[in-house]
Formats: structure tokens, sequence, C-alpha cells
């Protein structure tokens, strides 16, 4: 392997960061290791863990980058949503359309490997509670605004975000609805949330 460009310090670690991101995003989180991010950047192995001495904070700033680029993605795009229903067909709609596969990849194998990894564990948790988040402000609005009903919008937008999860995982594999996840989830959604049957259905063809 030829000589890396020397870089300032702080360019080096950024860009290494930016290579763990794009081989996560890539060929999924397990692909990120000391040879492979090295591999990927043009430099040596000893060079990766010159700057990123601790691998496991590596993999887990990699997840965090490629989870919490999609939730600003996805944020923007409900803040152009007119009202809680729309907000909601929205939010299904771009998360269950299979588009976003890669990103489920991510998530999946973090749950797995968090078990052994704590930063990456910690990570994880954190982006699950800043999804519940989102999720939960949509619930509220549609709470306040009498469009829908929930005793605890808090435990309904864990119980949405659970199964968006469940439903896109098992669709790695081909297995269930596979591409009609979003009017599958619609119905079980309509009757959480006290909505009319056909409510979201009709709003995911919008």
């Amino acid at each position: 392997m030829s000589r890396a460009a020397r870089r300032p310090p702080a360019e080096r670690r950024a860009e290494l960061a930016t290579t763990a991101r794009d081989l996560a995003l890539a060929e999924g989180l397990a692909s990120v290791t000391l040879r492979s991010v090295a591999g990927r950047a043009g430099v040596t192995p000893a060079l990766v863990a010159h700057y990123h001495p601790v691998m496991d904070q590596l993999v887990a700033s990699a997840f965090t980058a490629v989870v919490g680029a999609e939730l600003a993605e996805v944020d923007a795009l409900l803040a152009s949503a007119d009202g809680p229903v729309d907000r909601l067909a929205a939010l299904l709609r771009t998360l269950l359309d299979g588009t976003r596969d890669d990103v489920t990849l991510v998530w999946v194998e973090a749950w797995a490997l968090g078990r052994r990894n704590e930063a990456l564990a910690e990570a994880v948790r954190e982006q699950m509670d800043a999804w519940q988040t989102l999720i939960l402000s949509i619930v509220d609005e549609g709470v306040d605004a009498g469009a829908f009903h929930a005793d605890d919008p808090a435990q309904a937008a864990w119980q949405l975000l659970g199964m968006i999860d469940g439903l896109n995982a098992q669709a790695l594999v081909r297995w269930g609805a596979g591409g009609d996840r979003g009017p599958v989830l619609a119905r079980a959604v309509e009757g959480m949330l006290a909505l009319p049957r056909g409510t979201l259905d009709a709003a995911l063809e919008s």
C-alpha cells in the first residue's frame, strides 16, 4: 500500500470516521473493522488505530452518523406535511416503502452487536429515544387536535416504533408483507389511535 498523504490530525480523524460511516451504509455495521476501514480509506490499519484507538467507539459513531442522518431527513420531510394524519402517513410511507433497507440493516446489526459493545448500545438507546420523541410529537399533535385518541401517547409511540422496526427487519429476508408494509401497518395504527378505518390508507395513497 502506498504511503497516505499527510493531513492535519483533525481532518484525518474525520475522514476515517466518514469512511466508517460509508462502509456501514454500503455493507452493514458488521463490516466496520480496522482492516476494512483502512482498506477503504487507502491507509494502513495502524493509522486507523492511531486516530481511532477504540474500535467499539468508531463503530458506535458510524451507527450514529448513519441513523442520525436518516432521522434528520425524515424530520424535514414530516415538517412539510399538513397536519398529524398526513404526517403519520408520510412517516409510514417513507419508512416502510423499502427504500431505506440499507439503514434498517445497520439498525438490526446494531441491536445484535450492541450486546458486546457498550458504546454502540448507548448510541442505539439514544437514537431510539430520538425516534420515539419524533413519533410522540406526531401522536401528541393528533391527540391535541382531536384526530387521534391514545390513553398513553408515549406508549403508543413506542409501540408504533416497534412495529415499524419489526416489519422492516422481517423484510430484509423477504418474509411477510414485502412491499406492502405500509398498508399492513396502517390498519393496525388506525385501530391503535382510534382513527376511522381507511383514513391512513387514503393518506398513504395521496
